[in-house]
Parts: structure tokens; C-alpha cells; sequence
């Protein structure tokens, strides 16, 4: 499980994540942190998913298949960093 921001251009985040994990033959799955306005010269605005979404993101997801392994990006804010670990 990947929980990170997302990277429209696919070079970072969890769409890098998501990628990395396909080439190492591992099935993965992803919680999104923020939604990113950006290209690959410029970070136009970073807009953090509301915490208690991002819980229950990772407490959905786990309820199905809990993850092997977990990975953290960009966890964009106090209370999010504080419900990833709660979560975890």
C-alpha cells in the first residue's frame, strides 16, 4: 500500500508508487494524501485530502486485504500524519 500525494505527471507520488510496484511484480494498492497541481517545472497548488478521508481510505482498503507492506509520499498535513498513524 502506497499512501501519498498524487503526481499528475506520474513521475513522483503515488502514481511513481504504483508503477515501481507493478515492476516488481507486487499488487498494489494506494490511499491518496493530496490532489497536486503541477507539471514537471512547476507546483501550481497542493490541496490535502481531509484526514478523516484519509483513514478511512486505509481502514477501507485493509478491511478487504491487509497490506504486506505500507510505503508513505507526501502526507500533507499535521492531522494527516496523525491519522496515518492512528490508522496504522
Amino acid at each position: 500500500m502506497t499512501i501519498a500525494g498524487s503526481d499528475p505527471g506520474g513521475g513522483a507520488g503515488l502514481q511513481a508508487d504504483l508503477k515501481t510496484f507493478a515492476a516488481m511484480r507486487v499488487h498494489g494498492f494506494s490511499v491518496i494524501t493530496a490532489v497536486i497541481a503541477q507539471n514537471s517545472a512547476h507546483v501550481a497548488r497542493v490541496a490535502p485530502v481531509d484526514a478523516d478521508l484519509v483513514a478511512l481510505q486505509i481502514e477501507t482498503l485493509a478491511a478487504e486485504r491487509k497490506p504486506d507492506a505500507i510505503k508513505t509520499g507526501a502526507l500533507a498535513s499535521a492531522a494527516i500524519v496523525a491519522a496515518v498513524a492512528d490508522a496504522i
